[in-house]
């Protein structure tokens, strides 16, 4: 059965190997689809994978003999869930397949805050350690972890490994979730966001984004934020209003760390990628190799189980 990949380059830059999937389906792969390319390369395919190439209603209803669509992704909103549920369309996922990833990341953000390495290295390779006249200078404060207090706004799989991480480095855990989790780390404690807010040192972002979640963090919340606190945004762009996360950094309130913004790739006009006080990185934190080979593996069981008739990651 043909099987025609719309996007894969980001999942498989060159380092993976997709001959597993070409072993069970006739495989078309395409690194990139552009929006005016997906119907035709898409047509007469009965399956489909894409990561973020559009599937939308209008383009689903031309594709008659499509039976299945495996998002190489958790989030599935580049496919349009209503409309392939009216035309009997299988719709999968890829679950917590990199959590231990995005966690690094969030703690490699963190760590560029406190730390201030980038800083330094810099300013040593400009020669600023051989002209000091002692035998070690800092351009900036620099902050131990322990005894801070790490914000965890959700907590599911990532949240947990944040969690961990944060208490290997002997910091307070304050966690909000929708709902209280009944097994909370030794000595952390959950609390309402808006007690948590103006409590934490370093705030991390790890709940879904939903029509409630959507600019979660906005003016009033950024208000309630103690000075100098560090937000840090792994989970989806849309959870941050950035006209305002920006305005808050520019005025030296606090830092933010993202790896995720509101567009991807982001306008030249985003506000945050001229702000004051963030570091930013673009939308790599789930793409260790490590992560990206589960990802691949569970999407092949996943193509797999759907090929014997199986329910496996099966959404729709």
């Amino acid at each position: 059965m043909r099987l025609c990949v719309l996007d894969g380059y980001t999942l498989n830059p060159g380092d993976l190997d997709w001959s597993p999937l070409a072993a069970i389906c006739d495989l078309q792969l395409y690194d990139r689809s552009a929006p005016e390319e997906v119907l035709s390369r898409a047509l007469g395919a009965p399956m489909l994978l894409t990561n973020k190439t559009v599937l939308n209603g209008d383009t689903l209803r031309q594709l008659p003999g499509l039976k299945y669509i495996g998002v190489l992704a958790t989030g599935t909103n580049v496919v349009d869930m209503e409309a392939a549920k009216a035309l009997g369309i299988a719709v999968t996922n890829v679950p917590a397949y990199g959590p231990d990833a995005v966690a690094q990341m969030v703690f490699a953000h963190i760590l560029h805050h406190v730390s201030h390495l980038a800083e330094h290295h810099s300013a040593v390779v400009a020669g600023e350690w051989s002209r000091s006249p002692d035998f070690c200078f800092t351009l900036s404060q620099l902050r131990s972890l322990k005894g801070m207090r790490l914000g965890i706004v959700g907590f599911g799989t990532i949240g947990r490994q944040v969690a961990r991480i944060g208490a290997a480095f002997d910091m307070e855990l304050l966690i909000s979730s929708r709902s209280r989790p009944r097994d909370l780390p030794n000595g952390a404690k959950w609390l309402p966001l808006q007690e948590l807010l103006p409590c934490a040192d370093i705030i991390s972002l790890h709940c879904p984004l939903t029509p409630d979640t959507r600019h979660l963090i906005n003016e009033q919340t950024l208000a309630l934020m103690k000075p100098g606190c560090l937000l840090v945004n792994t989970a989806r762009g849309d959870l941050v209003d950035e006209v305002a996360l920006a305005g808050a950094l520019n005025a030296g309130k606090l830092q933010a760390a993202v790896d995720v913004l509101s567009s991807e790739p982001p306008r030249p006009d985003n506000p945050l990628l001229h702000a004051a006080n963030i570091s930013i990185s673009p939308h790599i934190a789930w793409a260790t190799l490590e992560a990206r080979q589960n990802l691949m593996n569970i999407a092949v069981a996943n193509v797999a189980a759907f090929l014997r008739g199986e329910r496996s990651n099966r959404l729709v």
